[in-house]
């Protein structure tokens, strides 16, 4: 009687037990490569969505479009349908070498131009109409200033953020997301807000739900006539702490009035203006910096972009020398004193000395900008 076949140890077998391994094999045979998270990197599979991002940008025939981060070229392919020409900025080499195979030997290849590199280190940057992006996390707020401030910004950007990012972009005054961000994205553009991509839309699925938002810059006799690095360099002061008072964020801070000493006398260097060099006594009567109540989570009072680069810079030398005989007298410069008296006259003649940046809209920090320049005072 013949015996039955049986499979030998160690041998192939299509048992249940090893149809898991046969199914991580057939899976990692799909995959082309692995995604590095570093880079944020996550891919927008449905087609339907990349489709409604490309068509809220608006294009034109004629139109050139600098896409940052293009993958796996979802997105480029939906572009190269209604634009010019693609410029696309992807620092993984493996995805740039995939978005190329994308329209290798098609009428496509000749539209699309990929760039290899970091495009927030990119100087300058190639001339375009419209920007879009699924943006990686990392590199959302780098990207949104490098955007506006611009010489000749584009006429539209269609960007895909995370969901909170997004809506910082677009909160007003009093609203828990306000922040530097918030001002003078909406000082320089218009924004508004497209539509929400939940996260089952990527792969690999990212931990939050995205949103995309549509920016304008401010073009022609609408772009505000000052400096953009003036304006934010009030900014970055005004949300270094958004709950604080301004004038505990101006006079309590040490580093803040000896930036402002320092930009003073470049000021009057340039302009001729004559300064006291010599040293006065000084009480060393401080402003007091207040505490809020209120204020449970410190973390997000702090402006999310980051504190200004001078903060934690080398004490002015002239700074707490003590006087012989004097306990608690100071020695500072009548430069340092005149600088602090001349902020202290600002935030009175603007009414904002107890004003919070938090509830401030942007023609308060006009206004604050022109007292402050007025009296010769910069923030660039």
């Amino acid at each position: 009687m013949g015996k039955a076949k049986t499979s030998k140890r160690g041998s192939a077998s299509s048992t249940p037990y090893e149809r898991p391994a046969k199914k991580k094999a057939a899976a990692a045979a799909n995959n082309v490569f692995k995604f590095t998270k570093d880079l944020g990197q996550h891919i927008l599979r449905n087609p339907g969505i990349a489709q409604a991002i490309v068509d809220k940008a608006y294009l034109k025939p004629t139109d050139v479009v600098l896409e940052v981060g293009p993958g796996t070229g979802n997105l480029t392919v939906q572009i190269l349908n209604q634009a010019r020409k693609v410029i696309a900025v992807e620092m993984d080499p493996r995805m740039a070498a995939e978005v190329t195979k994308r329209v290798q030997g098609k009428p496509e290849q000749k539209r699309l131009e990929v760039i290899l590199g970091d495009v927030i280190k990119q100087e300058p940057l190639p001339d375009f109409d419209v920007c879009i992006s699924n943006t990686p996390y990392q590199i959302s707020s780098p990207l949104v200033f490098k955007l506006l401030r611009m010489p000749k910004p584009p006429r539209t950007c269609v960007l895909m953020f995370q969901r909170e990012f997004a809506m910082r972009l677009t909160a007003r005054p009093g609203d828990s997301l306000y922040c530097r961000l918030s001002v003078n994205a909406q000082f320089w553009s218009k924004i508004s807000h497209v539509l929400k991509v939940g996260r089952a839309n990527f792969r690999p699925p990212p931990q939050v739900d995205s949103s995309v938002v549509r920016i304008e810059p401010k073009l022609g006799s609408e772009r505000p006539n000052i400096s953009f690095d003036e304006f934010d360099g009030l900014l970055r002061i005004c949300f270094n702490r958004r709950n604080k008072v301004l004038r505990s964020l101006f006079l309590a801070n040490k580093e803040v009035l000896k930036m402002l000493e320092t930009n003073y006398r470049l000021y009057c260097a340039t302009n001729d203006i004559p300064i006291d060099e010599g040293l006065v006594e000084d009480a060393g009567e401080d402003e007091e910096m207040e505490v809020d109540d209120d204020d449970n989570d410190a973390a997000m009072d702090v402006d999310a972009d980051g504190m200004p680069s001078f903060f934690g810079a080398a004490k002015n030398p002239d700074e707490g020398t003590s006087l012989p005989g004097k306990k608690g007298s100071l020695r500072k410069t009548r430069v340092a004193l005149l600088v602090k008296e001349k902020v202290r006259k600002v935030l009175e003649e603007t009414e904002l000395v107890e004003s919070r940046s938090a509830k401030l809209h942007e023609n308060d920090f006009l206004r604050l900008l022109a007292a402050f320049n007025a009296e010769g005072i910069h923030f660039s």
